[in-house]
C-alpha cells in the first residue's frame, strides 16, 4: 500500500497482507501505528493481529517508550484512541517492551511479536 503525496513522492505505507479482519472490517495496522506515534510518549510501535473468538482477530499494540518517560499506562493509550480512531481499530492491548525484534535490514519481526502476543495474553490469563 501506498499514498502519493500532493508533491509527488510515494510515501510506502504497509503491505496488503498485513490488513487484519477484524469482525468483518478491514484495519491497516500502519494507520493504528502512525496514530499511536503521534502520542508524545511513544517512541516506537507495531501492531499486529490477536486471535479472537468472536471477531476472528483483534489488534494489539507492542509499544516502545521515549526516552526519559517514566511511564504509561494501557488504560491511557486507550483513551488516546478511543474518539480519534474508529472503534474496531483500538487495540484491544498494549504490551510494553524495551526494543521490537528487527530483521538484519531493520524491517519489524511482525510474526514474532504475534508469537509473543499469544504467549504474554495466554500466560495472563492463567
Amino acid at each position: 500500500m501506498g499514498l502519493l503525496r500532493t508533491d509527488g513522492h510515494l510515501r510506502f505505507i504497509g503491505r496488503y497482507k498485513d490488513i487484519l479482519k477484524v469482525g468483518g472490517e478491514n484495519v491497516s495496522p500502519a494507520d493504528v501505528e502512525a496514530y499511536l506515534l503521534s502520542h508524545p510518549a511513544v517512541a516506537q510501535v507495531a501492531v499486529v493481529g490477536h486471535p479472537d473468538e468472536r471477531l476472528a482477530e483483534v489488534p494489539v499494540a507492542f509499544v516502545v517508550l521515549r526516552p526519559g518517560v517514566a511511564s504509561i499506562t494501557e488504560t491511557e493509550l486507550i483513551g488516546f484512541c478511543r474518539g480519534n480512531i474508529a472503534g474496531f481499530k483500538v487495540p484491544r492491548r498494549f504490551l510494553f517492551v524495551d526494543a521490537l525484534p528487527m530483521t538484519p535490514t531493520g524491517k519489524v519481526q511482525k510474526f514474532r511479536l504475534r508469537e509473543t502476543a499469544i504467549e504474554r495474553l495466554a500466560q495472563e490469563r492463567a
